[in-house]
């Protein structure tokens, strides 16, 4: 059946065709819809994993037990998850196991803009890469037969815009496989040195196989037109070359981006004149290129930064760009901004007026970072804040102990943080964290994790006791506070930051955009009371704005959390009682 499909649908559809029959991942935009989508199959144990890392170990140990398996996480993600990769590359599988890997050119919603497929050459693990949807399930079908028949994981690594955007698939009939049996196999499944040193002989044949593989595989193909200019390129930036050349050029378009196809590429580039490799991010194949003596043009044309577009490639090669639509009226930018409703944002009021130095950490609660309430200082990586305040504590003493703060979401302490915090109550530091507990993974779409008791169905699973948990880890004082009670947040904030040893505050309240959060009525600005001092504007909440110079509240928007009318003096918000 012919039906539209997202890449990561695609990819989700591909999977389950293929007999998957476990999937473990942990949620990272623009990744995790495949694993949700995957989640619809009966047929198919899904979960959501604490972190990557995690996720990558359960999908080798599925494969292990001889059932195909796959793992799905965003480029940052594979950071984490780049541990178990590089020696599951020696080991092997038993039944097929595939990566999926998304990059974000254009950092939509990442914090930086790596090419992972500088992984896959330095795993010596294979890497495909589709261009549309349709290629999103034939490729994810395709990778189990590369693992199986090469004894290796295979990576599928897309981009935002083939994850997100549509084209037409043909859906087939899933193939149930058979368990493959597990066979017990120290010299092949135990990397200690002396069989390590035998396995990577074992890997580079592996590689050289895997080339002539590629050498004649139909996901690496040439399309011939002029011969006055070659085109080498993959994924997204192959459909805006045949947009803007058409049969003008000809293009030997690559699925599989690792290993590159040496003997194919030097065939190409001589039956044409001149050869550009166009591809985002890095000159990772033109690099390649010029490694086995093609000469090529690449990056002196086109940028390292940023995604590509069909007119961006055009003015780079000197050919007429389409004029696009231009709105004569002056439209204002509008910022990101946390919800309204949102628990953070009592938290971040706080902290900012507090005049705390926080150390923040990877979720919706970066946005507390931004104007108005600017509180954010640092982000760096998932689980960061807790290690970094530790180091920042050590560095300063009580210079910083009693006016620093880290502040970590729920599911990335889950991810990552709780390292960081056994290393806070080993090693002792004067040090405060705020863990946001929101009862979802929230920056992602709401996904569960293991604090929420619910799994990726949404039937009851595991919970963990965050308190707990803190408590066992040796945190003598563990406070938690309601973030939409202001007096009470900052009470306890300065208690803590007082005390001389090291606490977490729990600031607990649902995110505001949860199904079963049940909403106040909405406040009301009472025009002859309000003074114009635009307190109430300094907590940034969307749901206020200034009219006719008073105070306004959007009912559309105001979600009546309250907090607004704890900064008015002048009791000018009003209602919800």
């Amino acid at each position: 059946m012919k039906q539209l499909m997202l890449g990561n649908t695609a990819i989700a559809r591909g999977l389950y065709e293929a007999g998957v029959g476990v999937a473990s991942s942990y949620p990272g935009t623009p990744s995790t819809e495949v694993t949700e989508e995957i989640a619809k199959y009966d047929e198919v144990y899904s979960e959501w994993a604490p972190n990557e890392k995690v996720a990558m170990e359960v999908a080798f140990g599925a494969s292990l037990a001889g059932k195909r398996s796959f793992c799905g996480m965003k480029h940052v993600g594979l950071n984490v998850a780049a541990d178990p990769l590089f020696t599951i590359s020696y080991i092997g599988v038993n039944a097929g196991m595939v990566i999926l890997v998304a990059d974000d050119p254009g950092m939509h919603s990442s914090q930086n803009e790596q090419d992972s497929r500088h992984y896959a050459k330095a795993s010596k693990v294979p890497m495909l890469e589709p261009s549309d949807s349709a290629e999103c399930l034939e490729f994810a079908k395709l990778a189990f037969d590369i693992s199986e028949e090469f004894d290796t994981p295979v990576f599928i690594k897309t981009c935002t815009r083939i994850a997100h955007s549509q084209s037409i698939v043909e859906t087939g009939e899933r193939v149930e496989r058979p368990v493959k049996p597990y066979v017990k196999d120290i010299p092949k499944n135990v990397m200690m040195p002396g069989n390590a040193r035998k396995k990577h002989p074992i890997v580079e044949k592996r590689m050289a196989d895997l080339e002539a593989y590629a050498e004649k595989s139909p996901i690496n193909r040439v399309e011939m037109g002029g011969t006055k200019l070659g085109i080498i390129t993959s994924s997204t930036s192959y459909q805006y070359v045949k947009e803007v050349y058409g049969e003008e050029a000809s293009i030997l378009k690559l699925g599989m981006v690792w290993p590159l196809p040496t003997k194919m590429i030097k065939d190409f580039a001589s039956k044409v004149e001149k050869v550009i490799v166009i591809e985002e991010l890095d000159p990772f194949i033109e690099e390649f290129c010029n490694k086995i003596g093609v000469e090529v043009s690449g990056k002196e044309l086109l940028p390292m930064i940023d995604e590509f577009s069909q007119n961006l490639i055009a003015k780079a090669m000197g050919k007429e760009a389409c004029e696009g639509i231009s709105i004569d009226e002056n439209i204002p930018v509008r910022p990101p901004v946390m919800c309204a409703g949102c628990p953070h944002r009592g938290l971040f009021y706080t902290l900012s007026k507090n005049k705390c130095t926080v150390l923040g950490d990877i979720g919706c609660y970066t946005l507390g970072a931004v104007a108005p309430l600017n509180a954010m200082e640092v982000n760096a990586c998932m689980g960061a804040s807790i290690s970094s305040i530790h180091g920042f504590n050590k560095a300063l003493g009580e210079e910083s102990e009693g006016k620093t703060v880290a502040v970590i979401g729920d599911s990335t302490f889950m991810h990552s943080g709780m390292t960081g915090l056994a290393n806070v109550a080993y090693n002792q530091s004067n040090s405060t964290i705020v863990i946001v507990d929101n009862s979802i993974t929230g920056m992602t779409g709401h996904q569960q994790n293991p604090l929420t008791g619910l799994n990726i169905k949404g039937d009851p699973a595991g919970h963990i006791d965050l308190e707990a948990l803190c408590k066992a880890m040796g945190f003598n004082r563990v406070r938690v506070v309601d973030p939409y009670n202001l007096a009470e947040t900052d009470k306890v904030l300065k208690e803590e930051l007082a005390a001389k040893e090291p606490s977490v505050i729990i600031s607990r309240r649902p995110c505001a955009l949860l199904k079963y959060v049940k909403h106040n009525p909405p406040i009301k600005c009472n025009p002859d009371k309000c003074k114009s001092c635009k307190s109430c504007m300094r907590l940034g909440c969307p749901a206020i704005s200034m009219k006719n110079n008073k105070a306004h509240i959007d009912e559309t928007l105001c979600v009546g959390c309250n907090v607004c009318k704890q900064l008015c003096a002048f009791d000018a918000l009003e209602g919800n009682e």
